[in-house]
């Protein structure tokens, strides 16, 4: 039997529980899981690279801390006009994947001192990073942990998605 339809009042913001403003925030209400899993990013405009890459990251322990830029800190680092979505909108679209188990806000340039305060044990970052040139590195690896570099999923980037609709040209006309 088909239950009768049902009709929302109204729409709403998806649950921003597990999205701390601090670590200090995330470390007071989650427990350590086995194997912290960290990464971080700006993430203005999820795509299925991003997608592709969170999973993987996940899979590579128990639990996925993602540390989300600021405003203030994705608009230093990319500049007018960015970010595109408000740092609540970003932390409530990464908390709807189901790899993402907690998303922590910062607001410097880089996630050194996330990093140093979180102390994961694997730190992922994506296949653009060497590992000479990956920020916290030392303070992971220093305690045992490791570096995971992902490779990106071809055909993906916001900056590309920006561009074309920027320009007013649809996917179908590259």
């Amino acid at each position: 039997m088909v239950p009768e339809t049902i009709i929302l009042s109204e729409p709403s913001m998806p649950s921003l529980i597990r999205f701390f403003q601090t670590p200090t925030a995330f470390l007071a209400e989650v427990p350590r899981p086995g194997v912290l899993c960290f990464t971080n990013g700006c993430f203005d405009l999820l795509h299925p690279g991003h997608v592709q890459y969170l999973a993987d990251a996940r899979a590579l322990g128990d639990f996925l801390v993602v540390g989300l830029n600021s405003d203030a800190s994705v608009a230093r680092l990319k500049g007018v006009g960015r970010p595109l979505q408000e740092e609540a909108a970003r932390a409530a679209v990464l908390l709807g994947l189901r790899s993402v188990d907690a998303v922590v806000l910062f607001g410097e340039d880089t996630p050194l001192e996330l990093i140093r305060a979180l102390l994961p044990d694997i730190l992922v970052k994506g296949g653009d990073y060497t590992p000479e040139t990956v920020v916290g590195r030392d303070i992971v690896e220093g305690r045992g942990g490791r570096l995971a570099l992902i490779p990106f999923l071809p055909g993906h980037s916001t900056s590309r998605i920006e561009e074309r609709i920027k320009s007013g040209r649809g996917v179908t006309l590259e």
